[in-house]
């Protein structure tokens, strides 16, 4: 009942699919061709396939014209602006360093700061108390026990204990 009232309120055609279908036609979703290829900066390759500019404007379309004739002619924005239609970077801007190492090491410190907070609330508000067999007390009777019980006393624990003198064999 609820749907009927929204759909009354807003109109059947307001929801329509036939308004995603025009849409299309007006050319408001692009579409891309991968079987042609594709302009892209990089070192090994110094001359790409395409131009980076794909349609030229009536400012480049003069400048194009003005390259036929002699290069002496032209000025130095105007070589630069040539050189901008057909690449998108020099070898200048490929080569020079990004702060992006900057990002990425906040990054890492960020979420192992995070993880360490994490940690310390587990350790504090999720784990109980440490057990008594964790206490020096109890690691000494336990170790004392397995020597008077001799474990392992060929290549073991108790290898290593020199009865005679009640120490550790150096």
């Amino acid at each position: 009942m609820l749907a009927s009232r929204a759909f009354s309120l807003l109109g059947k055609r307001a929801i329509s699919t036939s308004v995603c279908v025009r849409a299309h036609e007006h050319g408001i979703a692009k579409t891309e061709d991968y079987s042609m290829p594709v302009y892209y900066d990089a070192k090994d390759l110094p001359l790409p396939e395409v131009q980076y500019t794909k349609s030229l404007s009536s400012e480049q379309k003069t400048l194009k014209e003005k390259e036929k004739a002699s290069w002496s002619a032209l000025s130095p924005d105007e070589k630069v602006a040539l050189y901008r239609i057909k690449f998108h970077q020099t070898f200048a801007e490929m080569n020079r360093k990004s702060s992006e190492w900057k990002t990425v090491i906040g990054g890492v410190f960020f979420f192992l700061g995070f993880s360490g907070l994490i940690a310390l609330w587990q350790r504090y508000y999720v784990y109980g108390p440490l057990p008594h067999t964790f206490t020096d007390e109890w690691k000494a009777m336990q170790t004392k026990r397995m020597l008077d019980m001799r474990v392992n006393p060929i290549q073991g624990f108790s290898a290593k204990w020199d009865y005679d003198k009640n120490e550790w064999k150096k």
